[in-house]
């Protein structure tokens, strides 16, 4: 395919809608498998072991002053059935209690959002707020230049190449988290939540940003890059697919921070950021700002939940959340069981909902 004009439009979008629906039904699903094992093992594991149905009553005592010890049957204080009558009767009224599963999911994303939108202005963040916003502007200032410079033609070769990368990358990951909630293996499955979760928190980022900018495609319009001229969420900044395939990969490097893993999972943001963007999808400061969006996105969300018990990356983090806190007074090892659960008390502000 020869290179487009300036103002022509491309017509071929259905890869591109094919993924954002294959992403949000994988989203669906997962958030749905999720909370359906979770709650079957609330269900499973809330109440202790029931009082057997025919066992006597505990005798019933007026007043102190008439205790009399022979009226108690020796099967009164047999362990099991008295453990297992105050267990579940605690169970139970903590279950009343407890908030249910959407009503805690509600919150820990609600609260996410906040912690998303607030932590550009913390000032440990300042210098990577300036990184990116000096490429923003250098990038909304040669867009057209860029543009223009590209080589043409393949645009078929990079859409499929996106798709494969693309959908390589969410197979995978949906595969770690069915082998995580299958069998007992803890970090997998905070692999796949986390995964969930980053794409959730992506996703409310993402929109009202597609909302607000309305920047027209490079094949649309007058071949601008007009801002404030689409009523969709389907539009040109921020770039979506960057921004969802950089921050599921900053998760996965973060829970295994071997090299080769690193190496795989952001090579593949890679390939779905540059071939979107040769395919003529998006200009340039759209990648740089969906790249930029989903590398603090899924930073952010794994230090949140992540268990320093299970990656050395959040050890490190939680780490040097000790060396900044002057005030702790923390006595046990660092990296030993104690001080991650102290360090997780002190310091984690929402807990995983599977806790």
């Amino acid at each position: 395919m020869e290179k487009k004009a300036p103002g022509e439009t491309r017509l071929h979008y259905g890869p591109r809608n094919f993924h954002k629906l294959l992403m949000t039904t994988l989203a669906a699903a997962l958030f749905s498998a999720t909370a359906f094992c979770q709650t079957l093992c609330c269900q499973d594991t809330t109440f202790g072991p029931e009082t057997p149905a025919n066992a006597d009553p505990v005798p019933k005592f007026d007043a102190v002053q008439n205790f009399n010890v022979s009226v108690l049957r020796a099967e009164t204080f047999d362990a099991e059935t008295f453990n297992g009558d105050t267990t579940g009767n605690a169970a139970a009224q903590h279950s009343e209690q407890q908030p249910g599963l959407v009503h805690r999911s509600v919150k820990r994303v609600l609260e996410d959002q906040k912690g998303i939108y607030l932590s550009p202005f913390e000032p440990a963040h300042l210098k990577y707020d300036a990184i990116f916003l000096a490429g923003t502007a250098a990038f909304l200032v040669t867009d057209r230049h860029i543009e223009n410079n590209l080589p043409g033609g393949h645009y078929q070769f990079y859409a499929d190449s996106s798709n494969i990368a693309i959908g390589g990358l969410a197979a995978t990951l949906g595969g770690v988290w069915l082998y995580g909630i299958k069998g007992d293996h803890p970090h997998a499955r905070e692999t796949g939540e986390l995964e969930l979760e980053t794409l959730a928190n992506t996703f409310l980022v993402y929109t009202p940003m597609q909302l607000i900018a309305a920047r027209q495609r490079p094949g649309e319009g007058n071949g601008h890059g007009d801002f404030l001229r689409h009523s969709m969420i389907n539009t040109s900044f921020p770039g979506g697919h960057a921004m969802f395939t950089w921050a599921m990969a900053t998760v996965v490097a973060h829970e295994y921070s071997q090299p080769w893993v690193r190496v795989l999972t952001y090579s593949a943001a890679f390939t779905v950021t540059l071939t979107r963007f040769l395919a003529r999808d998006h200009w340039a400061s759209d990648m740089w700002v969906g790249t930029g969006l989903g590398l603090g996105i899924g930073t952010f969300t794994f230090h949140q939940h992540c268990d320093p018990d299970l990656s050395s990356s959040c050890q490190r983090h939680y780490a040097r959340i000790f060396k900044r806190n002057t005030k702790s007074n923390l006595d046990y090892a660092p990296g030993s069981p104690q001080w991650n659960a102290e360090l997780k008390n002190n310091y984690a502000s929402v807990r995983p909902i599977s806790q």
